[in-house]
């Protein structure tokens, strides 16, 4: 009920303040014509004075009071000054002629003067909003992005723009935040706004809604309530755009900061056991290898005392895997560059094999026997084995692991293809990562998600880089490029 009654009252202002003017141009035009009726002015002195006040009418109050004014003046002249007297007739053309030229010159004047006022007022109201603008994109600037801003902007809005009400919508934070009275049924202005996705003006109420967009992606929404220009309003939108988007922008390089830091300290951690694991496994391997080599053990002890040494062997690589992911990452590695050739390599590492079973599913194929590539030779070994282990551990049984390399101009590429679970699209790229393992097979075959991420470093500390395609009938192939003579000498 109250926000009815300050309705009223500021409906029925402009009217009692259009009943004063109207009241006061009858009662200028009546003194007017009374002093020239008595003396006895013709009717062009007359006319001027008429057109003279019609002027004053119009910058006084307004084109519409003047012209209605004008109208007055028109009936008084017929009825007072133009022959005959106290008669609404005209008799001389000359007359109607004096009379359209006043009519005339006091609408044209009144319409100018009209125009003159609207501009001056679109431009002070144009001047305050800009000013007002540029005093918002200062504070919005040390807006705290630490919390959300929302809260911050709609008292910051309403301050600076005097609204009586201000709304925003946050879709990142699906939160509302108000400012200012807000009438019941209100409640959710903002969100509904955002949900039409539909901007409106409301003139009777001063009401804006504009939808905020961050491009083309909407980001929330700003109802305003208060005296201000369209244009203002959807500038005012365009900045709260920018601060919610730069808020989430925000948030999005502070969790990103976490998950660095905190794989930062999982792989400080992960780093330091893997040092203190060397001197116990080197002390198992000793005793695993003098135990065996003693002889005068049982069939059974010597299959565990050989157990024993085959897991050591392992848990060793994977500890040598972690210190050369840290050291790679760190840029500590100091690459020892030769020319390698690589067929040989590829045989050295197949007849090297532990299993001497699963040798035999592994083929190589090279098309040129000379082929070389100028890198460090114990890394280019660790990435093969990396990759064949790889596709052994994930083919089928029975399948073969062919390992395949051929050479250009500038490059050096080597496959290692198998038969086995594809890989999804998805995860193409992040089997590459630390520790990342494809949920469809992390239960099913054991492993660490160190290994290929090794390789990567490796690749890319040779200014090389690797991919995988994969295929459920085509098969999963693994791709290691190197610069056949990068940076010779370095």
């Amino acid at each position: 009920m109250e926000d009815k009654h300050v309705l009223g009252a500021a409906y029925l202002l402009p009217k009692t303040r259009l009943f004063g003017q109207y009241l006061a141009s009858t009662a200028s035009l009546a003194l007017l014509t009374y002093i020239g009726f008595v003396l006895k002015l013709n009717l062009a002195t007359i006319s001027l004075l008429y057109l003279l006040l019609v002027i004053t009418a119009a910058f006084l109050f307004g084109f519409w009071q003047a012209s209605l004014f004008s109208l007055l003046a028109i009936a008084c002249l017929d009825y007072f000054f133009a022959p005959p007297v106290f008669h609404f007739d005209i008799s001389d053309p000359q007359n109607w002629v004096a009379l359209g030229a006043f009519e005339v010159t006091a609408l044209a004047v009144s319409g100018l003067h009209a125009r003159e006022l609207r501009n001056a007022s679109e431009a002070a109201i144009h001047r305050i909003g800009m000013e007002q603008l540029y005093e918002l994109s200062r504070n919005s600037l040390l807006l705290d992005m630490g919390q959300p801003v929302g809260p911050q902007l709609v008292v910051l809005i309403q301050r600076i723009f005097r609204a009586s009400a201000v709304a925003i919508f946050d879709a990142h934070l699906v939160r509302q935040d108000r400012s200012g009275e807000w009438s019941e049924g209100e409640e959710d202005i903002a969100k509904e706004c955002h949900l039409r996705g539909i901007a409106q003006n409301d003139q009777y109420t001063q009401t804006w809604q504009r939808v905020l967009l961050a491009g083309t992606r909407p980001v929330g929404a700003l109802v305003v309530r208060g005296k201000l220009s369209p244009l203002t309003v959807d500038a005012l939108a365009t900045m709260s755009s920018i601060a919610i988007d730069r808020s989430q922008s925000f948030e999005k390089e502070d969790r990103a900061q976490s998950a660095r830091k905190g794989e930062q300290l999982r792989a400080a951690v992960m780093d330091a056991l893997a040092h203190e694991f060397k001197t116990p496994l080197a002390t198992i391997q000793t005793a695993s290898s003098a135990l065996i080599e003693l002889g005068g053990l049982a069939g059974a002890q010597k299959d565990l005392a050989v157990l024993i040494e085959d897991e050591m062997l392992r848990l060793n690589q994977l500890c040598t895997q972690l210190l050369l992911t840290a050291k790679l990452k760190a840029d500590q590695v100091s690459l020892q560059r030769d020319d390698v050739n690589v067929a040989e390599l590829i045989s050295q590492i197949i007849a090297s094999w532990p299993n001497g079973l699963e040798g035999n599913r592994l083929l190589a194929a090279v098309d040129d026997p000379s082929l070389c590539v100028r890198v460090d030779r114990d890394l280019l070994a660790m990435m093969l084995t990396q990759y064949i282990d790889n596709a052994r551990k994930y083919s089928k049984p029975d399948t073969p692991v062919k390992i395949a390399a051929r050479g250009s101009h500038d490059e050096v590429l080597i496959c290692v293809h198998n038969f086995g679970p594809a890989i999804r699209m998805e995860d193409r790229e992040r089997v590459f990562d630390r520790f990342y393992r494809s949920a469809d097979v992390k239960d099913s075959v054991s492993g660490t998600g160190i290994g290929l991420s090794v390789v990567k470093k490796a690749a890319e500390a040779h200014h090389g880089h690797v991919w995988v395609i994969s295929d459920e009938k085509e098969g999963t192939t693994f791709f290691l490029s190197l610069p056949i003579g990068a940076r010779r000498g370095t």
